[in-house]
């Protein structure tokens, strides 16, 4: 942090290349915050040059740096209601003159979204504007670049009045997911209910189509992940390579000094835009460290900063500090065969070159929270292993299918929690013989967390379980470590021991990963995920009663954990896993 309030103050006092480097690494925060809080309007630049104009023109007034981030999204939903403010509205998305500038469109497009990210993306069609304006702010805190403070000091209210908003939000929210899923399934009494709809988005027809798919099986599926889990780790739309032209009112001396402090530099160039500001993230504590890997290795210079840059190819490396990222191009090059342990496995959801990340990681099996593969085909030699996720899932249709899947079955998804499946131990073990009876060799459900305690969740089930004769063959865990150190590899361990001392059956570890959960969700350097993929894969590999584990997750979007990039590209800590025996 000390840094960045380094770079307010420097800025502050009229260092030029401090101030190119604000602009370069907070343009792409404000560009979101705005892009999506005005959906399509087609004045979007327009609302983000006249923020930044308004912030280079106010800095020297600003007392407190700590207070820097807070202040910026201040200025941008001010003028965004500025721009509202002035009777224009914001049109419905098909009246927008140049459809390109659709903001959900552009999600989709330059982030490759699929399933339900895609369906999220869409979903923010149906939300009214005030909604829209605070879930800028939410999607940006769930995927880690706003805090909980930085969202409540933005929209004026107290945290607590905040997440009462946000949870009403996010209500609506999930109701316009299952509108957008329900439309692509063209159930034929939706549809007539739909008759006379415009086929624009709006809250009034989402009302409508809500209390429909509430009441209908055909529509009705219990398997939204939820949003924050979709959003985990997300990056930034990046600007799209046409930004960049001031509004013809603009004052002559801020004028020149947007020009003097950003329209000369790469950020707003058409040639390196699209690269540049892809990778540009909000701040985060810690730089990624160096990593001593035998590779080749190659030079480039960061067109930001005039910096340079070691990496490893053929890696994609995002820098997540301060100061502006610094980003490498992938270069193709020999790899070494992918080390394959009869344990190693992944979770992953539908996106470009999944198939082909699943072949080249090395997995001998994966999963994807659903009761088939149909969107993921699957390599030859690599398993799929189907899941019942939630109480809504067990259907004669839905068991029929994953039997068709393999010979085993994975039980719920995290039961214990309200944002999963939320069930508890009784609902549970009353729909469990259903599971059983498909034949399967039957996972346990797989809880969040406190699987090792006596009297919770899992305890509670495997009693029951066992006084009722029911069959459990493995336990499944779920687990996500806060400690950013070398500690976390004998942490983990000391977690699957204790649940094995107290249940004696094999474990699946079925999600693991470091995340620090802790408000916005926090990530390791690449660097240190890296270190613990290889530690914590030889260690569960060490273990006799460990059957499998599976990384949380295959695809990468961005500062997070994922392994492969869009088109199978691994990032440090995929060619980490892909080393694993």
């Amino acid at each position: 942090m000390s840094d960045e309030w380094d770079l307010v103050i420097a800025a502050r006092k009229g260092r030029a290349d401090a101030l190119d480097e604000l602009v370069a690494t907070y343009l792409p925060l404000v560009y979101n915050i705005v892009g999506r809080a005005m959906v399509g309007h087609p004045d979007v630049d327009d609302v983000v040059q006249d923020t930044m104009l308004a912030v280079l023109d106010g800095l020297p007034e600003l007392r407190d740096p700590a207070n820097f981030r807070s202040w910026l999204v201040v200025t941008a939903l001010r003028e965004v209601r500025k721009r509202h403010g002035s009777g224009e509205g914001f049109p419905p998305v098909d009246d927008i003159a140049d459809p390109g500038a659709d903001f959900a469109d552009l999600t989709i497009d330059r982030l490759h979204l699929v399933d339900q990210r895609k369906d999220l993306a869409d979903a923010t069609r149906w939300l009214e504007e005030d909604e829209r304006e605070l879930l800028s702010l939410w999607w940006l805190e769930a995927a880690g670049r706003l805090t909980r403070a930085e969202v409540a000091a933005g929209l004026g209210l107290t945290p607590q009045h905040t997440a009462v908003r946000v949870q009403r939000m996010k209500a609506k929210l999930d109701a316009a997911r299952l509108v957008v899923r329900a439309l692509r399934q063209r159930c034929p009494d939706l549809a007539q209910l739909a008759g006379d709809w415009d086929r624009r988005p709006s809250p009034l027809w989402r009302k409508r189509m809500v209390r429909h798919i509430r009441d209908c099986r055909f529509c009705l599926r219990d398997d939204l992940m939820p949003a924050e889990r979709l959003l985990l780790g997300i990056p930034l739309v990046p600007i799209p390579p046409s930004f960049g032209t001031l509004p013809p009112a603009a004052p002559a001396m801020l004028r020149k000094r947007w020009w003097q402090h950003a329209a000369t530099k790469p950020l707003v160039a058409a040639a390196a835009v699209a690269a540049v500001v892809a990778a540009v993230l909000i701040p985060k504590h810690a730089e990624p460290e160096p990593v001593a890997v035998a590779a080749p290795i190659t030079t480039v210079t960061s067109t930001v900063t005039s910096k340079t840059t070691t990496t490893v190819a053929p890696t994609t490396t995002t820098t997540t500090s301060a100061k502006p990222a610094e980003t490498t191009k992938a270069v193709p090059q020999q790899q070494k065969p992918a080390q394959t342990s009869g344990r190693k496995g992944v979770s992953t959801w539908a996106f470009d070159g999944a198939t082909a990340s699943l072949k080249d990681v090395g997995a001998t099996w994966f999963y994807n929270w659903d009761s088939n593969n149909n969107t993921i085909p699957a390599p030859a030699g690599v398993e799929y292993v189907p899941m019942i996720w939630g109480a809504k899932s067990v259907t004669a249709t839905t068991l029929a299918q994953v039997k068709g899947q393999g010979s085993v079955l994975l039980g719920f998804n995290e039961p214990d929690m309200a944002q999963q499946s939320n069930m508890t131990p009784a609902q549970a073990l009353d729909l469990w013989p259903q599971l059983q009876a498909t034949g399967m060799r039957l996972g346990s459900p797989a809880v969040a967390y406190g699987g090792d305690t006596a009297g919770g969740w899992l305890d509670q089930f495997m009693t029951g379980a066992t006084g009722r004769g029911y069959r459990v063959d493995f336990i499944t865990l779920h687990w996500y470590g806060n400690d950013f150190s070398a500690a976390a590899v004998g942490q983990l361990r000391s977690y699957i021991q204790a649940v094995y001392n107290r249940y004696h059956k094999p474990v699946w570890l079925t999600e693991f990963a470091l995340i620090n959960f802790g408000g916005a969700p926090k990530f390791p350097t690449q660097a240190q995920q890296s270190a613990f993929v290889t530690n914590a894969a030889a260690m569960l590999d060490s273990l006799p009663y460990l059957e499998r584990y599976a990384w949380f997750a295959l695809p990468s979007q961005g500062d997070d954990t994922g392994l492969y990039q869009a088109g199978g590209v691994p990032t440090q800590i995929g060619q980490a896993y892909r080393s694993a025996q």
